[in-house]
């Protein structure tokens, strides 16, 4: 039996199998289960279908770079008024900027597995 092969972007996950690789599919729909709300990962529709899998993570990390993005953005004005330090606020914001880069990736992460899982006829 022939497998087929995707060439691998720079931001595919390393959790995830070669595609048209053996079992490839399955990792894939572990590692984007891991992306969602346990909740989600259990729903029928989600497990037999990979494809849905991966755009309710692509929805589930958008939002979370909208929230990394919106708390980044208001720090500086209003953790003052909760009473922290400066060196705290400063430290919040570092982290909230490097989660944004890191929620950036991951989004380019799930659109190349999303993008190979629909060429695989998944």
């Amino acid at each position: 039996m022939q497998l087929t092969t995707t060439r691998i972007s720079p931001d595919w996950p390393c959790q995830v199998k070669q595609p048209g690789s053996y079992d490839w599919e399955r990792s894939a729909a572990k590692w984007l289960r891991e992306l969602v709300p346990a909740r989600y990962a259990s729903y029928p529709a989600l497990i037999r279908h990979p494809v849905l899998l991966a755009r309710h993570a692509q929805i589930q990390v958008q939002n979370e770079i909208r929230v990394a993005r919106t708390a980044l953005q208001t720090a500086r004005a209003d953790l003052p008024a909760l009473g922290m330090p400066e060196s705290v606020i400063e430290h919040t914001i570092k982290m909230y900027a490097a989660e944004v880069m890191q929620l950036q990736h991951i989004a380019r992460s799930v659109r190349a597995v999303s993008q190979a899982l629909v060429e695989h006829g998944r």
